[in-house]
């Protein structure tokens, strides 16, 4: 499915996996055969189905060469202008009745298969074994926006993997061979940039400071900002 209208927060909670994630325009979810789970949705969305049988993937995949094991992978609001572009065409042609229609549905949908399997399928890691290890940088900034949005409010693992429509394991791995850093590292890091920008306010309290970025004591948050600066809050407010 692809998403119009107002971005909203969604969560598709199946099996024990948790996906978060925004219905961003140009943005994508694949719930594969097997996979239904239960939606927590933060508003009314718009959206454009469409629903693929096992025998048109088998045959699109035959025809880029693959083997007929080939799964598509779960996906929540993951970036992919081209699948929401054809979807998008494909919800405007699909009550329409003429023959070129019909003709234009086909096509659009071949095009559609043939971007979901070589970008969100089993196949997609070995068809392409040279591509980049880790994320893209669109990832990454996707990721750390999301960070920057919720510094006061605790972050989990599945939250940030769901942003991209990943699996925690393969999140973790690939943000640090993305970034050189753990997913943690990062986020210490955005809370204490942070963190220096409000001390430089001499109106708030450094304990109110240390809640805005996500830290519940003054101790806890003086431990983190000496570690990454070394020196405590109070003393990095006095040398300002």
């Amino acid at each position: 499915m692809t998403y119009y209208g107002e971005a909203q927060d969604i969560l598709w909670r199946t099996g024990g996996e948790r996906l978060l994630s925004t219905t961003r325009s140009g943005s994508i979810t694949i719930i594969p055969q097997g996979h239904d789970g239960a939606w927590d949705i933060a508003g009314p969305i718009g959206v454009s189905h469409v629903f693929l049988s096992e025998d048109r993937l088998r045959s699109s995949m035959e025809q880029l060469g693959g083997n007929h094991g080939v799964e598509l992978l779960p996906r929540v609001g993951f970036d992919d202008p081209i699948a929401a572009r054809v979807m998008e065409m494909l919800g405007r042609e699909a009550d329409l009745t003429d023959p070129s229609s019909r003709l234009f549905v086909e096509q659009a949908t071949d095009l559609l298969v043939t971007q979901l399997l070589r970008g969100h399928s089993s196949h997609s890691a070995i068809a392409a074994p040279g591509a980049q290890r880790g994320l893209a940088s669109w990832q990454v900034k996707n990721v750390t926006t999301y960070m920057r949005e919720r510094l006061g409010a605790p972050i989990g693992l599945d939250d940030l993997a769901g942003v991209i429509g990943l699996s925690r394991f393969h999140f973790c791995t690939a943000f640090r061979e993305a970034t050189g850093s753990t997913p943690h590292e990062w986020l210490v890091r955005l809370r204490i940039e942070r963190a220096r920008q409000l001390l430089a306010d001499p109106a708030l309290p450094v304990t109110d400071i240390g809640l805005a970025v996500g830290y519940e004591t003054p101790s806890s948050f003086a431990a983190a900002f000496r570690k990454l600066t070394g020196t405590t809050p109070t003393a990095y407010r006095r040398s300002l």
